[in-house]
């Protein structure tokens, strides 16, 4: 993740990066990548909702943070008292960032956010001038930045991208006529900021290719993406091996059948943990001993078989990649994207709480590959120990 930083650093400097660690860092664990993005370069995180930027300040991480969504009134207390900067796209979110901000006799910056097409959080540009008016006007509240984000800069042929800059521009220019200093100006996401330079501005939002992962396939024969290294490998250790006849049946419903006598291992990962349970419907395999195996039968809660072949030697213990390398083999998160018509975002932001999170890298190491083998039998990187 440090290497993926400093080269989405590099590559949009001179705007700054800002790390995007919602989601418990996209299944990758919020702290851990928001220390090695910061390490590799990044100035700023950027989180969905208070509880996760609270997450991190509980860990004594102090960089900049910025709320992607606007915090409910609720929420807004806590949001100023963290140093948090929040996203504000309603009047009612002023109101309640002011308030919040006398409270505490302080003065609060936030990035005040406008739709310019995709209509999902966002103030329409009147709306989004009016509001960065109010910020700019209130005592307790000063403008940060100004914002809005792209809905297909994942797809480059696609010119809908122009367009929304065009009009991010627009209300760029009628916040300057009003005399009025947006702060840190900010358009690209992941996406963005491989395949649209014009979208870079002051600062840009990484995501996905922070973790190692191409925001979309047309996007990867684009430079930089082939220098970009996957951060996650989710591991197992095989909890148990029989031999079945052909004709044996394995799983719920019985629906996979065995056309030949074969070993069958039982690894302790399951739809629980994000091995989503149609995933043996739609060909998956996993890499024991260096050789790809299909799951066999349907994935369950805590458990899923893998057909290893006639004569495997497999045997309990033995190392288990769902996602990673072994040997000269891989199964890449886009493989198990492409298996379950989704993005591989949501494949990385599945993986469950109870799988052990293991980092290992240079100077800030928790724990080695070795380490983990030893004190946990199946616990490595990103893996799960039997239960």
């Amino acid at each position: 993740m440090r290497h993926n930083a400093a080269l989405l650093a590099r590559t949009v400097a001179p705007a700054q990066l800002c790390a995007v660690v919602k989601a418990n860092g996209y299944g990758h664990g919020s702290v851990a990548v928001a220390r090695a993005a910061l390490a590799g370069g990044a100035r700023w995180l950027a989180v969905a909702v208070v509880e996760e930027g609270a997450e991190l300040r509980d860990a004594g991480v102090d960089a900049p943070v910025l709320l992607l969504s606007e915090p409910p009134a609720g929420a807004m207390d806590e949001a100023v008292a963290l140093g948090l900067t929040p996203t504000l796209y309603t009047a009612e979110g002023v109101e309640a960032a002011s308030l919040a901000a006398a409270r505490r006799e302080t003065r609060t910056a936030v990035h005040v956010k406008v739709d310019t097409g995709m209509h999902r959080v966002g103030a329409d540009p009147d709306g989004a001038v009016a509001l960065a008016l109010a910020v700019h006007g209130s005592a307790r509240l000063s403008l940060g930045g100004f914002w809005t984000h792209l809905a297909v800069a994942d797809e480059p042929a696609h010119d809908f991208t122009a367009e929304q800059l065009r009009r991010f521009d627009a209300v760029l220019g009628r916040l300057e006529a009003e005399g009025i200093e947006p702060g840190l100006v900010h358009a690209a996401n992941s996406a963005g900021a491989l395949a649209h330079p014009a979208s870079r501005h002051g600062l840009v939002r990484c995501g996905i290719a922070l973790y190692g992962h191409v925001p979309s396939a047309e996007l990867a024969g684009l430079g930089p993406v082939a220098e970009l290294r996957p951060s996650l490998t989710l591991k197992a250790r095989v909890a148990l091996v029989r031999e079945l006849d052909a004709g044996e049946r394995v799983s719920y419903g019985l629906r996979h059948r065995l056309e030949r006598r074969g070993t069958v291992a039982t690894v302790p990962l399951g739809y629980a943990d994000g091995v989503t349970r149609r995933l043996w419907a739609q060909g998956a395999e996993v890499l024991v001993g260096g050789r790809r195996c299909p799951m066999a039968g349907l994935v369950t809660m805590d458990q899923l078989m893998v057909d290893c072949g006639p004569g495997a030697a497999a045997a309990p213990g033995d190392e288990v990649v769902l996602i990673g390398r072994q040997g000269n083999e891989e199964v890449r998160a886009e493989e198990w994207a492409a298996r379950l018509d989704t993005i591989t975002y949501e494949v990385l932001c599945a993986i469950g709480p109870r799988v052990p999170r293991v980092y290992v890298g240079e100077g800030d190491a928790h724990g080695s590959p070795a380490d983990a083998t030893d004190s946990h039998p199946s616990v490595a990187a990103g893996a799960a120990r039997p239960r």
